[in-house]
């Protein structure tokens, strides 16, 4: 599978059988995410189909990324495969750029301390 970004994405299924067309909308989605965050290590991607919920088919996706001294964590749980994997693409978006930010402003902080 061609990953188009610096880092590994790993994909791990739960009660779900991964098709190639499932793994390449994951590939196709989740790669790539490096241009809000460059130094992402590792990404580990989890999706989990659980028939048993109380509000029938549900699909939930996980994506953990390694970065320097950290871990970032996304889970969302919707009815529909694509969907969840959407979600989790942009919920992670916001998450690293906001660490991103956290960095420079905590970067900008120690700079103005040493003046």
């Amino acid at each position: 599978m061609p990953n188009n970004s610096s880092y590994p994405l790993i994909i791990k299924a739960t009660n779900l059988k991964l098709t190639e067309e499932m793994k390449e909308y994951i590939h196709k989605k989740l790669s790539g995410l490096d241009r809000y965050f460059a130094k992402i290590i590792e990404m580990r991607v989890e999706v989990e189909h659980d028939p048993h919920h109380l509000k029938g088919n549900v699909y939930r996706c996980e994506a953990n990324v390694k970065v320097p001294r950290d871990l970032l964590r996304v889970e969302k749980r919707t009815s529909d495969f694509f969907k969840s994997v959407d979600k989790v693409k942009d919920h992670l978006k916001v998450v690293l750029s906001r660490h991103k930010k956290k960095l420079a402003d905590k970067q900008r902080r120690q700079s103005l301390r040493k003046k």
